[in-house]
């Protein structure tokens, strides 16, 4: 895989076309700026204040990319230049390892963009991407995970067809409440 990967998500009626591409460091002020947002802080634990941390995240997310386990992407408004779009959110494909048949998805949108369907056109152009680049031989499944009380994670997760799995118990800090665990296989 490489950091190239370009997907795109389809216009609707209500909303610009999409630009899911490999975050970069022309990225961090946008990402400064959608990290301000409480709401976002609030489910994604966010730890990006300013600047610096922005470019720590985006670095990590470009280590991703290397090492071949976590694979970001910046979700964009298509405009005419497909690399310069505006950030409307984010969408990942993480846990990813050889020989394992399954990874972790998850994904956020900027407060600016949200109820226009980002993040379910991110994620299901993400899940076309992460089951025909990982080859029909090593992914067969893809988990997505979110609190109990997160309704809108659970409206995108049936919007793309990830269908709920299993309640999960909490398990503080990092998950507090119990969780939902929903589930995509690769023919779904």
């Amino acid at each position: 895989m490489t950091d190239t990967a370009v997907l795109r998500a389809d216009a609707t009626p209500s909303a610009p076309a999409l630009v899911i591409r490999p975050w970069c460091m022309q990225d961090v002020p946008a990402l400064v700026e959608a990290c301000r947002d409480p709401a976002l802080r609030h489910w994604t634990g966010s730890s990006v204040e300013n600047d610096a941390d922005a470019v720590r995240w985006v670095r990590a997310q470009q280590r991703g990319w290397a090492v071949g386990d976590r694979f970001g992407f910046a979700v964009l408004e298509a405009q005419l230049d497909p690399t310069h779009g505006q950030l409307v959110g984010n969408v990942v494909l993480k846990e990813v390892a050889s020989g394992k048949p399954s990874a972790e998805v998850g994904y956020w949108t900027a407060a600016h963009a949200r109820g226009r369907g980002v993040a379910p056109r991110a994620l299901e152009a993400l899940t076309g991407w992460a089951f025909d680049t990982l080859g029909a031989g090593r992914l067969k499944r893809l988990e997505l995970l979110h609190q109990v009380d997160n309704s809108a994670s659970c409206r995108v997760a049936q919007k793309s067809r990830y269908e709920f799995d299993s309640l999960l118990p909490a398990a503080p800090p990092s998950f507090p409440l119990d969780g939902h665990l929903h589930i995509r296989c690769r023919d779904a």
